[in-house]
């Protein structure tokens, strides 16, 4: 074997490994040797590339092959797969799409596509998919994130572009440099930093926050899970109730308030709208002072260590962490608002090692002192449609085509749809509701996947193209919140008859007669070449010089020089606030916004405020006591590799683990290691109790992406055998501003499973018919 630096290199959203291979087999998966703290999810991918789950041909429902589309849609997710060559798939993919663009338009077809794909700039699923439905005219997209969706809306109106400022991140080194206090809201889980979105050269978040601890900075878990903060940062331990994070802060604003800590001349010169949130505050607005003791009732927490924590914060340099998990919540704006507003009363907005952050350890890149690399992509070219959806309404677009919605102060109506075009995610992992969810999967005439492995996704579809894993093809990996550049080399063949995702779609183009207009005349290597050649040229005008590209695949990866300075985001703002106004219409902090209000939202004022979840009114409570919290899994990402090895191992008897504090295991009669069926009035799962002290009292957490595994397939309502928790979640927007999704909104109930064990069928593949003589 080569020495292991001489390994082809690949890259992921969970590290840079180097590839063994062994007579075309993937053996083994090494860490790069740039990170000290590789992550175990790689591994997980070496028994499946090549096992039962892969896919190997273009296959069709059988219904929809013999009927044609519309067929039997109730069946998806239970009928068997007949499998045909790759010329019928194109023939009959091709004429659908101009079937239903011709009958319909081409807002008809739906392309959001969401999901995290894989890593590399050229292979990636969505620019593919995105790039070849304009050349055909067009397609209803989806904007947003479900990663933190209603951010995306509040904080320009507050603060800014939100992606922006996430690239701005103060670095850990000016807190270690000149900070004295973390406090995290929502925590800062190392399995979240183990990933960052375009892939990792090198994993930074453990190594730097056990920095800070060492240089003195103080920490603080303000979470309903103690483990969202590493323990050899000894931190203190606040756990709120979860979805109360708003009020906690806006009762800390109050206390700033009351005892005369906030920084009067910052919020001067540097906010709008003080004034109008005092009254809210003091009760002038309607009769109810926001303070610690009418927060405590509210968080569950004292009202003394509410106070306390508001003195420690403007005691000395404080940096406030808020996780994007805050948004995925009922009126998830508001605890960022309020957050942004606490940080700008303290006064520290702009300082060394103060102010705030969009989540210390979400993705590994946030808080690197690096230098990020300008990386170019696919170009897409433009969509001929405006039509868009807020991308956690898919449910409510497919069951209420021609219905109303309302985002960010305006009002839109649902297209009806009749086609779904899905390459590089996973709705029934990362959507909420998925009963309600298989429901309006019954409505599209025809839905469409390239797909890699026979997950829910492809079960429930009606044509599955088979495409590669980034070990079967070569690109370039890049990441905005990186400061690495990585050759990304293929390792093996494709397995079976798989083609990579520019293949698929360069075969549809030509069925279509819109090849030239797709490929441009380029193959794969020289698309690669030409994005390379961009990058090269956005470097040079930030003053990084990257390699020639023969060079570039010499060495086989490049990184960027660290900057001089640590990063401290908005400092310029602070430093020269005339010069560098923000992009808000006053180009200040709105803690008031006059855009927002406007809006005349009841379910989102002009100002941070806190509103009862949804999930907390009426007869939930008592029925459902326990909250459902729904995290990012320490053993793969989101659903990616949930069959492989890795992510098997921690399954208890095959099921997803659900952690349940001591007290409430003991009031129903729980133990651990048994199986439990979790549930609530949308659905039910079965999970693997673990019974630790690591969760607070009335509160639960299993981890999204175990594999939707239905013990009726196609019945909604029916129980996942697995531990799927998006059956339990609620399928409503975080507000009309945002439309967010909100899954850790989520009250459930447990009990004992006293039936027989179902098997589980998550990772088998369907049944699949071969046409006589293929």
């Amino acid at each position: 074997m080569p020495a292991k630096d001489r390994l082809p290199l690949t890259g992921s959203h969970w590290g840079t490994y180097r590839v063994e291979t062994d007579n075309g087999v993937v053996r083994a998966l090494h860490g790069f040797e740039e990170d000290d703290d590789v992550s175990p999810i790689g591994s997980g991918i070496i028994d499946v590339i090549d096992g039962p789950t892969r896919i190997r041909a273009p296959m069709i429902r059988k219904s929809w092959l013999e009927s044609g589309p519309g067929s039997n849609t109730h069946l998806r997710g239970v009928e068997p797969f007949v499998e045909v060559s790759w010329e019928q798939a194109e023939r009959l993919v091709a004429a659908e799409l101009d079937r239903v663009r011709s009958t319909h338009g081409n807002e008809a077809i739906y392309g959001g596509s969401y999901g995290w794909s894989s890593a590399g700039r050229f292979h990636h699923a969505q620019s593919q998919l995105h790039r070849f439905l304009k050349c055909i005219g067009g397609y209803t997209r989806s904007i947003g994130t479900y990663s933190f969706a209603a951010a995306e809306v509040i904080v320009p109106h507050v603060l800014g572009d939100y992606w922006q400022l996430l690239l701005q991140s103060t670095s850990w080194q000016s807190v270690i440099d000149a900070g004295r206090l973390v406090v995290a809201f929502g925590g800062m889980p190392l399995s979240n930093g183990q990933v960052n979105a375009g892939g990792v050269g090198r994993h930074l978040q453990r190594e730097q926050m056990r920095a800070a601890r060492a240089a003195g900075i103080e920490f603080v878990n303000v979470s309903p899970i103690r483990g969202d903060v590493d323990d050899s940062l000894n931190a203190e331990w606040l756990p709120l109730r979860p979805g109360s994070d708003a009020a906690m802060l806006i009762a800390i604003a109050q206390t700033l308030i009351d005892e005369d800590l906030a920084d009067d001349a910052f919020l001067e010169r540097y906010t709008v709208g003080m004034e109008r949130f005092r009254g809210y505050l003091d009760g002038s607005d309607d009769g109810i002072v926001k303070d610690a003791d009418w927060a405590a009732a509210i968080c569950a927490l004292p009202a003394e260590r509410i106070r306390e924590l508001a003195r420690r914060l403007a005691a000395c340099r404080s940096m406030i962490s808020v996780s994007w998990s805050l948004t995925r919540q009922h009126h998830g704006e508001q605890g960022f608002w309020a957050a942004i507003t606490v940080a700008a009363m303290l006064g520290q907005i702009g300082l060394p090692g103060g102010g705030i952050t969009f989540g210390y350890s979400t993705t590994n890149g946030i808080g690197g002192h690096d230098t990020r690399i300008p990386g170019a992509s696919l170009p897409q070219g433009q969509n001929a449609l405006s039509t868009f959806i807020p991308v956690a309404r898919i449910s409510d677009m497919l069951l209420h085509p021609g219905g109303s919605f309302e985002f960010n102060g305006r009002s839109y109506e649902y297209p009806d749809i009749h086609l779904v075009y899905w390459a590089g995610g996973n709705p029934f992992h990362h959507h909420q509701d998925l009963n309600k969810m298989l429901a309006a999967w019954r409505k599209p005439d025809t839905i469409i996947v390239n797909e890699w492995c026979w997950n829910a996704m492809a079960k429930h579809s009606d044509v599955v193209l088979p495409c590669t894993t980034t070990l079967e093809r070569n690109d370039l990996g890049i990441s905005p919140r990186d400061p690495y550049v990585i050759d990304m080399q293929q390792a093996i063949a494709p397995v079976g008859n798989s083609r990579n995702d520019y293949a698929i779609f360069t075969g549809i183009a030509r069925a279509m007669g819109l090849e030239a207009e797709f490929t441009e005349g380029r193959s794969e290597q020289q698309w690669i070449e030409s994005i390379y050649a961009a990058t090269v040229e956005r470097c040079r005008e930030r003053g990084i010089q990257l390699p020639a590209y023969s060079e570039f695949r010499r060495a086989g990866w490049f990184k960027a020089p660290p900057p001089a300075e640590p990063v401290v985001m908005l400092q310029a703002f602070r430093d020269h606030p005339d010069a560098h106004p923000l992009p808000t219409p006053s180009g200040k902090i709105e803690i008031f916004s006059a855009t927002v209000a406007s809006f005349e939202y009841d379910d989102c004022p002009g100002h941070p405020a806190w509103m009862a979840p949804s999930e907390w009114l009426g007869g939930d409570t008592a029925d459902f006591p326990l909250h459902l919290v729904s995290n990012q899994p320490k053993t793969r990402l989101h659903s990616q590799l949930d069959h492989g090895s890795h992510s098997r191992a921690a399954k208890i008897r095959g099921r997803e683990p659900i952690v349940m504090h001591p007290t409430d295991a003991a009031a129903r009669g729980l133990v651990a290691g048994e199986i439990v069926r979790v549930f609530n009035r949308r659905g039910a799962c079965l999970g693997g109790l673990v019974v630790d002290d690591q969760v607070m009292p009335g509160v639960v957490q299993m981890s999204a992406g175990a594999w939707y595994d239905p013990l009726e397939p196609g019945r909604p309502g029916s129980l996942c055998k697995h531990g799927n928790p998006n059956v339990l979640t609620a399928d409503i927007g975080t507000s009309r501003l945002a439309q967010g999704p909100i899954a850790h909104t989520c009250l459930v109930e447990i009990e004992r499973y006293a039936d027989a064990l179902p098997p589980l069928t998550a990772f088998e593949p369907p049944l699949i018919i071969k046409q006589p003589g293929a």
